[in-house]
């Protein structure tokens, strides 16, 4: 795993946001947009992108392996992982380091069985997505290999779902399961490293990745992240 021992950064996708100009293929600019996240240093991403037909997902997903695999061999370092929201055939189909589940997908436990019964890669991931202490546990006992935990913070896209979780919460989960939790949810410049020194083992965003103006700057941003000193 790239940069194990250090805070991780993740850039989970949304094409649908990015400002792409018109009569252009938003899966080939989304494809830039992470080639760009993986050069400035994004250990992780999450392929989230739902609405995308099999066929054209696996070809991002394999577009964007192959990517963090350039871009790793040029910087003689460890590949960032990418991961397949939902679609367990698609993440194992382009060689992705694992899979992530969310409340609609199919069973934790269900996945990691079928997974470690010799149906994928022994060092295949599976994540899940999770909103309170009990289903933080609740994942760790079914065999999850992380959890995403939020949204911590407020952000447009959650408002629906309630108030955010907050800080508090996330140092409660962090403490309370063993395996690592990904703060996410209105994660930004101004508050990831508070995440880390809560517990968290990095942080996912969304708009982080896609509205930062110049690569230089999320660039920066990684490097800072990375010094921060997690909370035991």
């Amino acid at each position: 795993m790239a940069h194990a021992d250090k805070p991780i950064a993740c850039y989970v996708t949304d094409r649908k946001s990015l400002d792409s100009p018109a009569n252009t293929d938003s899966a080939a600019n989304l494809l830039e947009k992470i080639r760009e996240a993986l050069n400035a240093g994004a250990d992780w991403v999450q392929i989230r992108e739902k609405d995308l037909p099999g066929g054209r997902l696996l070809a991002l997903a394999r577009d964007s392996v192959a990517a963090a695999n350039q871009v790793a061999k040029m910087s003689s370092g460890d590949a960032a992982r990418v991961y397949v929201n939902d679609r367990l055939d698609v993440a194992l189909a382009a060689g992705a380091a694992g899979v992530h589940l969310g409340g609609e997908s199919l069973p934790v436990a269900d996945v990691v069985r079928w997974c470690r019964a010799g149906n994928a890669p022994v060092d295949f991931q599976i994540g899940v997505s999770c909103h309170s202490v009990q289903a933080a546990v609740a994942a760790q006992q079914d065999g999850a290999n992380y959890i995403f935990f939020g949204p911590v913070f407020d952000t447009p896209s959650k408002r629906t779902f309630g108030a955010p979780q907050g800080l508090d919460l996330l140092r409660e989960v962090c403490r309370a399961v063993r395996i690592p939790v990904i703060a996410i949810g209105g994660v930004d410049e101004t508050n990831a490293e508070q995440c880390i020194r809560s517990g968290a083992y990095g942080v996912a965003a969304i708009r982080l990745f896609q509205v930062t103006p110049k690569p230089e700057r999320l660039g920066k941003f990684i490097s800072t992240l990375r010094a921060t000193s997690r909370t035991p």
